[in-house]
């Protein structure tokens, strides 16, 4: 087990003498991300405290570079090991820069003076997650978002060689969400950090992770690479999905499809479709689309939320089958909508569908501009 730098043998988790979750075996290198995802209350957060030592462990082990944490001093496991917790502190009297000071304490004295060498990574630590300009803030008084890069740039001063953190984009928006990720994720990689998380943003998840578990159920449901678990089936199975559905390709959610026989054809394709297709289901109108190759772009989100999909197989150019079925389902609808600005010989009998629908006298102009309720 000596290549893995955090593992765990036999763990089970709980509070008091009530195991949550038993067995848990995890695994991970320096120089990795892993990601625990989940309903609420399956325990992931369980796991992390249990793994931090904020939980006792109900049995089994867990070993940060061959060594078992039991046996480890605070301070030692504190210049090794870094957290980042949702929960929100409140230190009374303390500006950011205090804050993140108190991740150097391992490495001081009994009295915890800071030496400049510290107090210049206490900087470089906050300039890292770009908070150099909260410096001098109370650490009460400025938002959610900002307390998690402050504490995140207390996590980096403690150089540690692996952090765990609990859901550390919860209060982030877009932008801050990406940076404090793209720096975890550069930490990971000249580093050599190993960093463990819970995410509840799928959509990252799937992107910053190289190994993934999934907790359900009280037991690890699944655990390997992300290209073995964001399925669209899985991912509504692991959170019990009945609304709606989840794009695996995307790494999106969808909303359920309007109900009904189509009142409206898309001609879509190359993405042109995807926002008419969600304007029509925010606005309950059923409809239909095609003819879109099922390697297209536009296909997946069609086929959340379309009442219908005409489909041609991938790199053939539309066929006259498809193109039949398509016209038949056109001439019943009250109207028709094609966003696409151009077409290619692939597509050809698309166009073909544009004319026909020019001449049923049911093709609406400009189908980006006003919705179809207001015509």
């Amino acid at each position: 087990m000596k290549e893995f730098y955090i593992y765990t043998q036999n763990m089970t988790v709980g509070y008091g003498k009530q195991p949550l979750i038993e067995k848990i075996e995890i695994r991970l290198r320096r120089g990795e991300i892993l990601t625990l995802i989940g309903p609420n209350g399956a325990g992931k957060s369980t796991i992390l405290k249990s793994i931090t030592r904020q939980l006792s462990l109900l049995g089994g082990t867990v070993y940060l570079d061959g060594r078992s944490l039991e046996e480890m001093s605070g301070r030692e496991m504190a210049r090794r090991l870094a957290v980042v917790m949702t929960e929100r502190i409140r230190p009374e009297l303390m500006t950011c820069q205090d804050v993140v000071a108190s991740g150097r304490y391992p490495y001081t004295g009994r009295l915890g003076i800071l030496g400049e060498e510290d107090w210049k990574k206490v900087h470089e630590a906050m300039e890292l997650v770009y908070a150099g300009d909260l410096a001098c803030r109370d650490f009460s008084q400025i938002s959610d978002g900002q307390r998690q890069r402050i504490l995140l740039a207390r996590a980096i001063c403690q150089e540690p060689e692996a952090i765990v953190l609990d859901e550390p984009t919860s209060f982030l928006d877009i932008r801050h969400k990406l940076e404090l990720l793209t720096i975890l994720k550069q930490m990971v990689r000249e580093k050599r950090l190993a960093v463990v998380m819970s995410l509840h943003e799928l959509d990252l998840a799937q992107k910053i992770s190289d190994q993934v578990v999934c907790v359900h159920g009280n037991v690890i449901e699944k655990y390997g690479a992300p290209e073995e678990i964001f399925s669209d089936s899985y991912i509504e199975k692991l959170y019990g999905m009945t609304r709606g559905s989840y794009n695996a390709a995307f790494g999106c959610l969808e909303m359920e499809p309007a109900q009904g026989s189509p009142r409206v054809f898309v001609i879509g394709g190359g993405g042109w479709g995807i926002p008419v297709y969600r304007r029509l289901q925010r606005e309950g109108i059923p409809f239909a689309a095609g003819v879109l190759h099922e390697n297209d772009v536009d296909y997946p989100v069609a086929k959340a939320l379309a009442s219908r999909v005409i489909t041609q197989r991938p790199f053939e150019p539309v066929g006259e089958e498809a193109y039949l079925q398509a016209a038949q389902v056109l001439k019943s609808c009250e109207k028709a909508l094609c966003p696409i600005p151009v077409f290619g010989s692939m597509n050809e009998r698309n166009h073909k569908l544009k004319e026909l629908a020019l001449r049923q006298g049911i093709l609406l102009d400009n189908p980006g501009k006003n919705t179809y309720n207001e015509r």
